[in-house]
């Protein structure tokens, strides 16, 4: 069976640079091209710290996803654009993985419909971490007990988005599974800071906090390449990691 073939979007990103070594290291994906908004031409591998790929970057995503024709588009660019990417990517055949948060209402309503209409599956995850999918999970555990609950999300100083996509998505996890709702979500903008969620439970007496970090956006790679193996075979959006576990 051959490589799946990969295009990355937002390659030199915070983390679409993390993406892209994902890719390129996992034995079953070939990156076949890097995008980004600037230093076309360059080595993304030698942008990146590392020896060269052969991977040079180049400046417009349609235009390499129609040279290259892959499999998979990776995406982590910013919300304004990752919606018309992913929809561009579906009308040439190929599915699209969006690590972008805050994508506009329209470009998800068109993304469900093109989804339907072509049968390709696309994900869209705001966190690509185990550790996230598996504190969603134990906070379905807690709800049990603790039906009061609110969200704090601390992130970067550069983050556009607040709340941030994972906090929305913990939201929504809580609120579908008990919890004393509307679920109030806290956010901080630090620099120092890369991405936290802290979920707290309160009871008579009693607190209960659980907390993920992310130390590292390499945190988000086997996520990633999880993704990118797992559309091939679906025929819908997918919105949530755990559901790609799972499959």
């Amino acid at each position: 069976m051959s490589n799946l073939r990969v295009v990355v979007a937002g390659a030199t990103g915070r983390t679409g640079s993390e993406a892209a070594k994902a890719v390129w290291q996992a034995p079953d994906l070939e990156l076949v091209a890097a995008v980004a908004r600037r230093r076309a031409g360059e080595d993304l591998g030698l942008l990146l710290g590392e020896a060269a790929w052969g991977v040079p970057l180049e400046s417009d995503v349609a235009a390499a996803v129609r040279r290259t024709r892959p499999d998979v588009l990776v995406d982590f660019t910013l919300a304004e654009s990752a919606g018309r990417h992913a929809l561009d990517a579906l009308r040439q055949g190929v599915r699209p993985v969006v690590g972008a948060t805050g994508i506009p209402a329209g470009d998800m309503d068109a993304l469900r419909a093109l989804v339907t209409a072509t049968g390709l599956g696309a994900v869209l995850i705001p966190n690509f971490s185990f550790g996230i999918l598996l504190l969603a999970r134990f906070c379905r555990e807690a709800l049990r007990f603790f039906p009061d609950v609110e969200v704090v999300e601390l992130h970067h100083s550069a983050k556009r988005d607040r709340p941030s996509g994972t906090a929305l998505q913990l939201r929504a996890v809580l609120e579908e599974a008990g919890a004393h709702a509307p679920v109030a979500v806290h956010s901080v903008r630090l620099p120092g800071l890369v991405a936290h969620h802290e979920v707290l439970f309160g009871g008579p007496g009693e607190t209960l906090t659980l907390r993920h970090d992310t130390l590292s956006r390499a945190s988000f790679g086997p996520g990633v390449v999880l993704a990118a193996r797992k559309v091939m075979a679906l025929d819908t959006l997918v919105e949530d990691l755990g559901a790609l576990i799972d499959a």
